[in-house]
């Protein structure tokens, strides 16, 4: 069974940087995607970026924030720069296999993932 382990949260200051990684394990397949989502206090889970295993195709909601992967660790890692209060939230990471080739954009939204980690938190101070 797949399993994630999402990691590198913490108290940071305004502006300053995290960067947090998602470690994968159990899959049986090469061709996956991981997407990191957040969810802040009363407020509904949002996809933050996205990448692929196959050809490192990669969709980021947040010009601050850049995703990036190690395949060889089965790791991705989630770079937050420039962080605001309003980042503050749990960040999670998904997993879901993707079909061979398959040209479709890795996607942000929560349905298109199958399996989720427990979540880092970035708590950012002002």
């Amino acid at each position: 069974e797949v399993q994630l382990q999402a990691s590198g949260g913490g108290l940071v200051q305004t502006g300053g940087s995290l960067r947090l990684s998602c470690a994968a394990s159990g899959f049986s397949f090469d061709e996956y995607k991981i997407g990191w989502f957040r969810q802040a206090p009363g407020k509904e889970r949002e996809g933050v970026s996205c990448i692929k295993s196959e050809d490192g195709g990669a969709v980021n909601t947040n010009s601050r924030f850049t995703i990036s992967s190690d395949n060889a660790k089965d790791t991705v890692y989630l770079q937050l720069n420039s962080l605001k209060p309003e980042d503050t939230a749990v960040y999670y990471c998904a997993f879901a296999y993707v079909a061979y080739l398959d040209p479709s954009p890795c996607g942000t939204e929560a349905y298109q993932y199958d399996y989720w980690g427990r979540g880092t938190q970035v708590t950012v101070s002002s």
